[in-house]
């Protein structure tokens, strides 16, 4: 009998989207910063007094990460006083879909533990 060749290589997790996975869940703000999005409010200063223990500075840092990554969009309008709002890019939709589904995974472990 021949010996088969070994004709596939090892799968590798994608780099990029696995780093930014384990970087938004690393971040304990960024899913409650989407649920806030999905709410309408969309600035900062109304982000940091809609949560509590939510601070300026890890939310800065946060919305910081998400727009590097291409998940949310940054806009600055030429007012006095200066005026910032974030939105969910299309890219960002399709990236928060996919955490909605391990979200549901998570519950199906969940069910599976308790019941």
């Amino acid at each position: 009998m021949k010996n088969l060749e070994k004709n596939i290589s090892r799968k590798l997790a994608p780099t990029q989207t696995a780093r930014m996975v384990e970087t938004i869940y690393g971040c304990k703000w960024s899913l409650t910063v989407y649920q806030l999005l999905s709410m309408g409010i969309n600035r900062p200063g109304e982000m940091v007094r809609s949560v509590e223990g939510l601070t300026t500075k890890v939310l800065n840092d946060c919305l910081r990460k998400n727009v590097d990554f291409g998940i949310l969009r940054r806009e600055a309008f030429a007012e006095l006083p200066p005026r910032v709002e974030y939105s969910v890019t299309p890219f960002g939709q399709k990236f928060m879909r996919i955490l909605d589904e391990l979200e549901a995974l998570q519950l199906e472990i969940d069910d599976s533990q308790t019941g």
